[in-house]
C-alpha cells in the first residue's frame, strides 16, 4: 500500500472514530481523544497532532460544529458536536467500515490457519 494510500486510510478511520466519539455527546478535543481511549480499552491512543487538524478538517467540511464554552475542570475550550450532517456521514462511514472489516475477515480467514508460534517464540 502506498504511503498517501496508507493516509488516506488512517485519516478516514480516524474521522469516523472522531463522529463516533462525538455521536455520544458534545465535548472538548482532549475529551474526544480521552472516549476513544476509553472505548477501546487504552488501544487506541490519538495524539494532538492527528486529533486538532482532523477536527478542523471535519469542522470545515461541516460535520462537526464547534463553539467556546468550558471544559469540566472549568477552563475556556472549544466545545464540538456532531451536526446532522456529521450523523448521516457517520452511518455511511460505520456501515463502509462493517463492508470492509467482513472482506478483512473473509481474507484473512481463507486458506490454512496461520502456525502457532512455539513457545520461547523462536526457530
Amino acid at each position: 500500500m502506498a504511503d498517501d494510500d496508507r493516509a488516506d486510510m488512517l485519516q478516514g478511520t480516524l474521522d469516523l472514530l472522531i463522529l463516533h466519539a462525538l455521536s455520544l455527546g458534545p465535548m472538548h478535543g482532549w475529551g474526544v481523544s480521552q472516549r476513544i481511549r476509553e472505548l477501546s480499552d487504552d488501544v487506541l491512543q490519538i495524539n494532538q497532532g492527528s486529533l486538532y487538524p482532523a477536527l478542523h478538517r471535519l469542522e470545515y467540511r461541516g460535520l462537526v460544529q464547534a463553539e467556546w464554552g468550558r471544559s469540566d475542570n472549568n477552563r475556556r475550550a472549544k466545545i464540538y458536536a456532531l451536526t446532522e450532517k456529521g450523523a448521516r456521514r457517520l452511518g455511511v462511514e460505520h456501515d463502509d467500515w462493517r463492508r470492509f472489516m467482513g472482506a478483512m475477515e473473509r481474507v484473512l480467514g481463507a486458506g490454512t490457519p496461520p502456525r502457532p508460534v512455539p513457545e520461547g517464540g523462536g526457530s
